[in-house]
């Protein structure tokens, strides 16, 4: 999402970074300026909750939307139950100014002395509230939402049209639920339950998060879709709207349940759509095998074809990648979706600073999968092609609080893209450090918080690095200090240097701060494979020739700095033109 210049731009390998790497890598490092300037509150997804809205637990939320495609405008109520845990006379809720307030009800009595500015409604309860009060918020509005420039990356609502009929998205993970309703736009929110009444013209679906709990066909010529879901990160509530058809099918879990399936494609995709449908189970065994039980069986496995490229709306991902084919044999975008219904759905962050844990997983899955399915030609291949993408400006990890902006963009000094393929390569070496049992228990614990997760014994929750970290060292029974502290918390990659004298090398890690970094180092010496313990970060052996062979890490399985990389990058700077 950084606005660099056009050479910059131009000189990230997009062309052979395949799977992943090769439109995300590229489509976040430029983000340009929207059609109309969002207010700087609403822009800024992920501040940090005040104290009044840290006193209050949501429990329920009762969304209406009316759409309009012609005006490309909508008229919308949001009814919020909360549970308050903390005294409070004071409450702000994010909503983006721009729209008008038709309604606004507090305990079912008008309000109508708030502040709605820097992409907040500021208000004075009615009366103060003790713990144990509930409240209720019921607040009615209209006006034309944000439009995305380019969704995924920019948030907001997306107007297209499929054979002159309206079809319609939202993507908001950037900027925030608050662009098209009342909510906290911060990781931390989630509901308990959300309900979705979505009104549209007659002849369009509106498929959504959760369960479908009815169709109602109104007098003026519009339908109104029901649904209904379970404890739902905000930036994950979705709106898709157009002439949709519909693929169902189930899947039989190898944990004993059944997850219905569900494919909304555009009108006239249907061969392409049964070809993508018929690829799922295979996708899903690889997911529940690897990490464990679908999160979400008892609501449903579901895309909807969307006029951008992808999200992560739970239970209803949003796919537009075309059904475009690729060597490797399966669509790396529903992949990839897919994957966050684990990282990041059912685990999700605590703050913006530690998104990689949804995309640097969300990333790796894909080689991972490859390796599942095809061995493991096919899963270095893919690391490989992640590799050369790697910027290494900034840690994966700060372990200070951001907001969206500060982990996405260069030029506010975020890690970027490095939380994708970096993620990705930082879990490749960790796995092949600590073993591949080691490694899924310990993303299992992680994602589910136990090491024995079966449908009906897990919610979805919250998690940081530190314990992932925890549970990688239990599991693997290693001190792993060292290796978080070099590959999450610093920025620049351990260097492997060599020196000969005759037949004596020496192989020894070159790390920022002099840490110990007791990484172990396969090598082959003319052919002849031996592993170098490397405990205290350095070891010399003797070689059988002054001239012997000598190839260092020859199956990659450490990520680490690449000369050969480093020349192709700067070759790609010096002749990249700059886009006109």
């Amino acid at each position: 999402m950084s606005e660099t210049t056009g050479k910059e731009r131009d000189w990230m390998p997009w062309a052979i970074i395949t799977l992943l790497a090769a439109v995300f890598l590229a489509l976040f490092l430029t983000k340009p300026t929207p059609p109309a300037p969002l207010d700087e509150g609403t822009e800024a997804s992920g501040r940090l909750l005040s104290e009044d809205q840290q006193s209050v637990r949501f429990t329920h939320a009762d969304l209406s939307f009316d759409i309009d495609p012609k005006a490309k405008a909508i008229a919308a109520r949001a009814v919020h139950r909360l549970d308050v845990t903390r005294p409070i006379e004071n409450f702000q809720v994010d909503l983006d100014p721009r729209y008008d307030i038709t309604e606004f009800t507090v305990n079912g009595t008008t309000v109508t002395d708030y502040v709605h500015e820097d992409g907040q409604l500021r208000f004075a309860l009615p009366e103060r509230l003790d713990v144990g009060d509930t409240l209720e918020i019921a607040i009615a509005y209209e006006g034309k939402p944000h439009v995305a420039r380019r969704a995924p990356w920019d948030g907001g609502f997306v107007w297209s049209s499929h054979n002159g009929k309206p079809w319609i998205a939202t993507a908001v993970q950037g900027e925030g639920c608050d662009l098209f309703w009342p909510c906290y736009d911060n990781p931390m929110s989630e509901f308990e339950t959300v309900e979705l009444h979505i009104t549209v013209p007659e002849g369009l679906s509106a498929p959504a998060n959760g369960v479908l709990q009815g169709i109602d066909e109104n007098d003026d010529g519009t339908v109104t879709w029901h649904w209904k879901s379970n404890q739902v990160n905000s930036y994950n509530v979705a709106l898709n709207v157009g002439p949709y058809e519909e693929l169902r099918g189930s899947y039989d879990s190898r944990y004993g349940n059944t997850i219905p399936l569900h494919f909304w494609y555009l009108e006239g995709n249907k061969e392409k759509a049964e070809e993508l449908f018929a690829e799922w189970p295979d996708v899903i065994d690889f997911f529940e095998s690897q990490v464990g039980p679908y999160p979400f069986a008892d609501e449903k496995l579901a895309a909807v074809e969307t006029p951008h490229l992808g999200m992560e709306h739970q239970t209803i991902n949003a796919y537009g990648n075309h059904y475009t084919k690729t060597p490797e044999g399966y669509d790396w975008l529903f992949h990839h979706e897919l994957a966050h219904e684990w990282f990041g759905n059912q685990v999700s962050n605590r703050n913006w600073d530690e998104m990689w844990i949804h995309e640097g997983f969300g990333a790796y899955m894909q080689p991972y999968y490859l390796r599942w399915r095809d061995g493991e030609m096919a899963y270095l291949k893919a690391m490989s092609n992640q590799r050369s993408g790697l910027l290494n400006r900034a840690p994966i990890v700060s372990n200070s609080p951001k907001i969206e902006h500060e982990v996405y963009e260069i030029d506010k000094g975020g890690p970027a893209s490095d939380i994708y393929a970096k993620g990705s390569w930082v879990l490749h070496t960790l796995r092949e450090l600590i073993g591949d049992e080691a490694f899924n228990m310990a993303t299992r614990r992680l994602v589910y918080g136990r090491p024995d997760p079966q449908p009906g014994n897990f919610k979805p929750r919250f998690g940081t690095s530190a314990e992932f970290q925890q549970f990688a060292e239990e599991e693997s029974g290693r001190d792993l200090d060292w290796f978080f502290d070099v590959y999450l918390y610093g920025a620049a990659l351990p260097e492997l240097v060599t020196e000969r004298d005759g037949n004596q090398l020496t192989v020894s890690w070159k790390v920022p701060g002099d840490i110990a970094f007791p990484m172990p180092v396969d090598i082959t010496v003319d052919g002849a494979p031996q592993t170098l313990a490397m405990t205290g970060g350095s070891e010399t052996i003797t070689l059988p020739d002054p001239r012997a062979r000598v190839v260092l890490d020859p199956r990659q399985r450490i990520l680490k700095v690449s000369k050969a990389i480093d020349r192709y990058q700067e070759w790609q700077r010096g002749s990249a033109r700059p886009i006109g």
